[in-house]
């Protein structure tokens, strides 16, 4: 089979191992990707052919600079879908100008005559984000009417299309997420990452990590924290993710609640994009993820902290609680709710998760690998392929 992954030029912790993962069940892609999506591994692969489509100006560069780049990007991927011989798209992402790619790029590709999939890795994030609108929603009403098939990662991903957009359940495919897997991992101790952090084995780590917007909840793992100080002064917060545009008042509500709860000696902050060669040092580092989400379905962040095997407390939204193993894995705390977060912590930190911690963490790898494996992802990705292409 020959296939076309379309991938806007985003997500490789997604991306990437699901390419690699189709190629070696015997898929020939067609990888539509940026440059920095060019690895090694995937440029030596007999299977998977890179096509560097997308051209991505940085955030300094001129308004003028930044539109020729996007326009390079749409003539680049039009070329592509009028020459390939693939019959098959599976669409991730969407590009720059997301109504024209849920409403006139797919009906263009439906055109010539090719077969969609789309993997929605959020069903509406504008209505996650506080951004909907009736525009938002008619182009998504359009984009998943018009796919043959649809692959999300939850049941409760797959009842909310059903009921919003009013989607066939017998469209629509549950794979669950891989297991993260790009970041490097290097002999960099626990101890040595702590220690490069400023901090030592008596400090109880909690990381917080990936963009900053509200959603994420972190304003309500501050003000756990600051229940916290009061039993101990040996916590700490790593906060590790950049701020996402237009959460910058957000970001203020938090720093004023850091400066209330005179929190800045407990928290280190690294509020920057963090490179992959740098993700370990804080995975390391850390006892413990914190996902206080008061709004999701899913989060790849939980799966990076599983290759990492860091234990996690989630907040019981979407579907985070059906990835937690409670008393293995992690625990789960009420959602928006810091003192029960607060809670949880201190169980976690009392636990055996946390006292046979190296143990723990071999424990929850092994785990990551068996039940997220991206070969068993592929193949039922290929599954997907197989009735779509037969319908």
């Amino acid at each position: 089979m020959k296939m076309t992954l379309v991938t806007g030029g985003k997500d490789p912790p997604y991306v990437l191992p699901l390419v690699r993962a189709l190629a070696d069940k015997g898929t020939v892609v067609d990888f539509l990707a940026d440059e920095e999506m060019a690895t090694p591994e995937i440029l030596t692969n007999g299977n998977i052919h890179f096509l560097q489509v997308y051209q991505f100006a940085d955030e300094t560069a001129k308004l003028a600079q930044k539109l020729l780049r996007i326009i390079k990007t749409y003539l680049n991927l039009l070329r592509y879908c009028v020459c390939t011989d693939a019959q098959l798209f599976h669409l991730q992402w969407e590009n720059k100008v997301v109504f024209f790619d849920r409403t006139v790029l797919n009906l263009f590709y439906k055109l010539l005559g090719k077969k969609l999939v789309y993997t929605a890795h959020n069903v509406n994030a504008g209505e996650r984000d506080g951004s909907d609108s009736a525009l938002n929603r008619f182009s998504l009403k359009f984009l998943y009417s018009i796919v043959d098939g649809i692959i999300v990662h939850t049941e409760k991903m797959r009842d909310e299309l059903a009921a919003s957009f009013k989607i066939r359940r017998d469209k629509v495919a549950v794979l669950p997420f891989g297991i993260n897997d790009t970041a490097p991992i290097t002999e960099l101790s626990a101890r040595d990452a702590k220690a490069r952090l400023g901090l030592n084995g008596v400090h109880k780590t909690l990381l917080f990590f990936g963009n900053i917007t509200r959603y994420k909840g972190l304003l309500h793992l501050v003000r756990a924290l600051a229940l916290l100080k009061p039993t101990g002064p040996n916590y700490r917060l790593i906060v590790a993710g950049r701020i996402k545009k237009g959460a910058d008042d957000y970001w203020q509500e938090i720093d004023q609640a850091i400066a209330r709860n005179d929190l800045h000696e407990f928290i280190i902050e690294r509020t920057e994009y963090i490179p992959d060669a740098d993700i370990e040092l804080y995975f390391k580092a850390a006892d413990l993820l914190v996902l206080p989400y008061t709004h999701i379905f899913q989060s790849g962040v939980l799966f990076l902290s599983y290759y990492f095997g860091l234990p996690v407390i989630v907040s019981d939204v979407g579907s985070l609680r059906d990835d937690v193993l409670e008393g293995k894995t992690g625990l789960v705390c009420k959602p928006e709710d810091p003192q029960d977060l607060a809670a949880a912590i201190e169980r976690y930190f009392a636990s055996d998760m946390y006292t046979n911690l190296a143990s723990t963490r071999q424990e929850i790898s092994r785990f990551a690998q068996e039940r997220y494996s991206w070969g068993a992802i592929a193949e039922r990705t290929r599954e997907v392929y197989g009735w779509v292409m037969g319908g």
